[in-house]
């Protein structure tokens, strides 16, 4: 198993999966352009996927997807309020596969399940993949961790994960009105630093080795302090990197 984030941010969010002979795409936040320049870029041709799997209905998760479907015949997969929600937004074309959040499918060798999130959209969704001993958790987009999240997440081996915010950085931050700074930072916005670290650290006892931090903000975080946050947090945990929002990064198994 390995993957690679396309990008990773308020500007668009997109992540390919790959194992077992199958490849999918996680959300597709960028312009359909950049998702098809990237995926090239990387050696990867956008005609191999096998199915396109959203964790949400928000723009920086789907921008490229109505464009994208225009020239790709594979199945999107979703749950039901975020089909609903992104058909009426003009997504029409798709060949839908529902799954019910929290269910669980197959495509091929692949195995994913999938897990509820707390997050101001319809019925947004994480994910764990896995291919015999192989496994990776997708959290993105999350106002706070759950019971629920911790046990889907725990005994992942590779974690693609949130970590939007400084605390300090996002208090002194002048650019956003107060009630914009309560949206990020509420239950059902997204998660902190610190709250990615204690995640972080509830998870590497069951056989994490490898984290990839993602949707930083560009105002109200910095890669070098997210990083040293998971790593004062969690010590035994060396392999620790940020996914950018302009350049693909990866590949990582």
């Amino acid at each position: 198993m390995r993957f690679i984030v396309l990008g990773s941010g308020s500007g668009g969010n997109a992540a390919v999966v790959e194992a077992g002979g199958v490849r999918v795409l996680v959300d597709a936040g960028l312009s359909a352009r950049q998702l098809i320049g990237r995926m090239t870029a990387c050696g990867l041709d956008p005609s191999t996927l096998h199915g396109v799997l959203l964790t949400h209905e928000h723009g920086d998760h789907i921008r490229g997807l109505r464009v994208l479907m225009k020239s790709l015949a594979v199945p999107v997969f979703a749950t039901p309020a975020t089909a609903r929600v992104v058909r009426d937004g003009g997504v029409d074309s798709a060949a839908w596969k529902i799954f019910e959040s929290g269910g669980a499918f197959q495509l091929g060798g692949l195995a994913i399940q999938s897990f509820a999130v707390p997050h101001d959209a319809v019925e947004p969704v994480g994910f764990v993949f896995r291919h015999e001993e192989h496994s990776l958790g997708l959290l993105s987009d999350a106002g706070h961790v759950t019971r629920l999240i911790t046990e889907r997440l725990r005994g992942v081996r590779a974690l693609f994960v949130e970590a939007n915010y400084d605390e300090a950085l996002l208090e002194a931050d002048t650019r956003r009105p107060w009630s914009t700074k309560q949206r990020i930072s509420s239950r059902h916005g997204h998660l902190s630093n610190a709250q990615t670290t204690a995640l972080v650290a509830e998870l590497a006892p069951a056989g994490l080795r490898r984290v990839v931090l993602g949707h930083l903000s560009r105002d109200c975080n910095r890669p070098d302090a997210a990083i040293a946050a998971v790593r004062a947090g969690v010590p035994g945990l060396s392999e620790i990197a940020c996914a950018p929002q302009d350049e693909p990064c990866g590949w990582w198994d």
